[in-house]
């Protein structure tokens, strides 16, 4: 519900990680040497939360909020673009240019002109989301909130174009 009051929807909320593990106490031995089975006396239960935050300007705020409802360890922040499509479509057209500029300066110094495009082959790179946070969340009395600077992802995008070559 903390979640949701801080404006983030249902579906960027999922279980990421759940166990139950059991705590133990080990009694001592008894004084003729025989040991005794450890009893449980108790269990340690965690549940993993992975949130999308869409909206940057709230995600100091809401660390801040989670560490005041009891979040007692943070995970990682990774920063990714919903939509990168029109990243990708400049970075594909960037990487096309610059591999036409190319292929003319090695034609023009090898003495020959290119004729049409015979072949365009791409290779693309995947980001890994920009890591930003692993640590700890630990109490702290704080006036603002947690400082968190997003930086920019990038794409990038590898052309291969095969010319006819004209003498």
């Amino acid at each position: 519900d903390a979640l949701r009051g801080q404006g983030i929807a249902e579906r960027d909320i999922q279980t990421s990680q759940f166990s139950i593990q059991p705590r133990y106490v080990y009694p001592k031995p008894r004084t003729n040497g025989e040991t005794q089975a450890p009893r449980i006396v108790g269990y340690t239960v965690r549940n993993g939360l992975g949130v999308r935050v869409r909206d940057l300007a709230k995600l100091g705020a809401i660390i801040d909020r989670s560490v005041t409802l009891g979040v007692n360890e943070g995970g990682s922040i990774s920063f990714t673009n919903d939509d990168p499509a029109a990243a990708l479509a400049q970075a594909r057209a960037a990487a096309v240019e610059d591999a036409a500029a190319r292929a003319r300066t090695l034609a023009a110094a090898a003495g020959v002109r290119l004729g049409k495009v015979l072949e365009i082959t791409e290779q693309s790179y995947n980001p890994a989301p920009v890591p930003m946070l692993r640590a700890k969340v630990m109490m702290a009395d704080a006036a603002e909130s947690v400082p968190v600077a997003a930086g920019e992802n990038s794409y990038e995008i590898g052309v291969t174009l095969t010319y006819a070559i004209e003498q």
